[in-house]
């Protein structure tokens, strides 16, 4: 059965290339919207400026599109509202970085 969890769970496998850390624990994710047949995510980078945010976008497509059933259709959208910022990592991603 399609959920939020296992979307949240496949992206964890993406690592942003410039940290080496999840997109779920740095905090990129803003939303995860799932429906019959259908998910729509919608995640942020660092920076506006990134040059790999196409990357980023396609092995998150790639990366939950391997892990829902198949057929379902998943959208990701990146966002740039509001504006990154530290305080949105987790403790984990906090500790790895050694803040």
């Amino acid at each position: 059965m399609l959920s939020q969890a296992m979307v949240i769970d496949a992206l964890r496998t993406v690592n942003d290339p410039e940290v080496g850390i999840n997109l779920v624990d740095l905090g990129l994710v803003y939303d995860v919207r799932v429906g019959p047949g259908v998910v729509d995510i919608d995640i942020t980078l660092t920076s506006p400026a990134c040059p790999l945010a196409d990357m980023v976008a396609k092995q998150a497509l790639e990366a939950v599109g391997a892990a829902v059933p198949g057929g379902t259709m998943v959208d990701v959208n990146l966002v740039w509202e509001p504006p990154w910022s530290p305080d949105r990592m987790s403790d984990a991603a906090r500790e790895q970085l050694g803040w």
